[in-house]
């Protein structure tokens, strides 16, 4: 069983999923971070441009959003906007100034443009896409072959019956029973209801809709039949959300409490000295062995290493102890640090066959308690395991942390005596060029006491070849590579 722990405050919305005494997820949403792509806005046309095939529509924002004729909705259209062969209809005879509509935002606006806009409207569910204007099923093309997506259009179209709308199937829907499917049918016809509600009573420049936050994605996403609390630390968030709950997850409310508790929700399980751990590139088992995890554009890396775990009673159940314990914790590790894309894991080399299969029957045990897509392989010809799993939203690291400004995120600096001998062949360069009366070296302070200690002599002999005095100067603000040569 698991427990949900939702910890909030006006800045920012913490969600912690707890198994077995230990945090296995954790899910972050800051206010000031979150855009406007899929809010559903009441439009009016502030002006037509046939030139551009565009028009700016006011939605209430500090500026005009932008509507392309491509994103205008068409009776006969496809859900990518393609005509079949047919030139699309101008603008100017779609929309007029002055003109209604309802729009939503698909991209953000960045610095001085205005949002871009749709008039295609789509709701996003749990495992379904609702498309009100359109009457087709969509199957992603992720999922499985032809004869698998036919199965499940045939199935979605006898679900969605005559209710109207088409809907387009996600990839986390293709095991989902017929149940899971009919309630979020049910859930996202019920929410276009209500915004076409909205539409007819609200001026324009109102929203009518916005992506659920992270606290209502908690009742209709997160939560389970395995979740036995769902508890929040604010009282009024925890009304909006049993408000929210007995509208559209009436499943899911019965769970939801509100924390009274003296101290911080995040405390009962040490949510926040965990979060600390998964920041970091060392991960301790408690047998004495430790995971090392680099994250890259490309891929991602787990080393295993036995460290001074020396509880077996020969090197090879040492090692075979060591990797099944690494398995459990890499499964944890990938979901609390949200990790995906390509995942090498090494393992410490196995000789015993057995032992290779045990550890990777282990792995694929541990995974099957994550909710997101992934696959493994087996063992390659060197020893590591290959696997993908699929990426749902910034890793925690990139969402929490940004590249060190002083190593740019290589995690390695310059060595002192490296960035002397630079300096040495800076001046040496520009010596050759200009003819200055003093060179005056600006460097940080361990620079600058090396060059004045133990490379000293390099530095009076460099003086003396130049003919020139080189000064040094210590800046407190520069980082270790930093450094600049001053002509005087």
């Amino acid at each position: 069983m698991q427990d949900i722990l939702i910890n909030w405050s006006p800045q920012e919305t913490r969600v912690a999923i707890v198994e077995s005494g230990a945090v296995q997820e954790l899910h972050v949403e800051r206010t000031l971070e979150r855009g406007l792509v899929g809010n559903i806005y009441a439009g009016k046309v502030a002006r037509v441009l046939p030139g551009m095939q565009s028009a700016f529509i006011d939605i209430g924002l500090e500026r005009a959003a932008f509507l392309h004729v491509a994103d205008v909705w068409q009776r006969g259209a496809f859900a990518d906007g393609n005509h079949g062969g047919t030139p699309p209809t101008p603008i100017e005879k779609l929309v007029f100034e002055g003109q209604s509509l309802t729009v939503q935002v698909i991209k953000d606006p960045i610095g001085t443009k205005g949002a871009r806009l749709s008039t295609q409207i789509s709701i996003a569910g749990r495992l379904l896409v609702f498309l009100p204007q359109d009457d087709h099923i969509g199957i992603s093309q992720k999922i499985g072959s032809a004869e698998l997506r036919e199965q499940l259009r045939s199935r979605m179209g006898r679900l969605a019956g005559d209710g109207g709308g088409g809907f387009i199937l996600r990839t986390n829907a293709e095991d989902a029973s017929d149940e899971e499917l009919g309630a979020d049918i049910a859930y996202l016809r019920k929410m276009w209801a209500s915004i076409r509600q909205a539409s007819f009573k609200t001026p324009p420049g109102s929203l009518l809709h916005q992506d659920l936050n992270l606290a209502q994605r908690v009742l209709r996403d997160l939560a389970s039949d395995e979740t036995a609390s769902i508890r929040i630390d604010s009282r009024a968030q925890f009304d909006a959300l049993t408000e929210f709950g007995l509208e559209y997850a009436p499943g899911s409310v019965g769970k939801l409490a509100h924390y009274r508790g003296e101290r911080p929700i995040f405390d009962l399980f040490n949510i926040d000295q965990e979060v600390e751990k998964a920041l970091a590139r060392r991960v301790d088992l408690k047998s004495g062995g430790y995971l090392i995890i680099d994250q890259t554009e490309a891929l991602t890396t787990i080393d295993v290493n036995t460290g001074g775990y020396v509880g077996a009673r020969n090197f090879d159940d040492t090692i075979f102890k060591t990797n099944l314990e690494a398995a459990q914790a890499i499964a944890r590790q990938l979901r609390l640090r949200n990790l995906g894309g390509i995942i090498i894991l090494d393992f410490i080399d196995m000789m015993r066959e057995e032992h290779k299969d045990a550890v990777l029957a282990e792995l694929r045990k541990q995974l099957q308690r994550d909710r997101v897509k992934m696959t493994v392989s087996g063992f390659t010809q060197l020893g590591l395991v290959e696997m993908t799993r699929k990426r749902t939203r910034e890793s925690l690291a990139h969402m929490l942390c940004e590249p060190c400004p002083t190593c740019g995120g290589k995690g390695s600096v310059k060595t002192a005596r490296s960035v002397c001998y630079e300096i040495l062949r800076e001046i040496l360069r520009e010596a050759r060029q200009f003819n200055p009366k003093e060179f005056r070296v600006v460097a940080s302070a361990a620079v600058v006491e090396m060059l004045l200690d133990e490379e000293s002599a390099h530095l009076a002999a460099l003086s003396d070849f130049i003919g020139k005095p080189i000064s040094l100067q210590t800046e407190a603000t520069v980082s270790p590579e930093q450094y600049d040569i001053v002509l005087l």
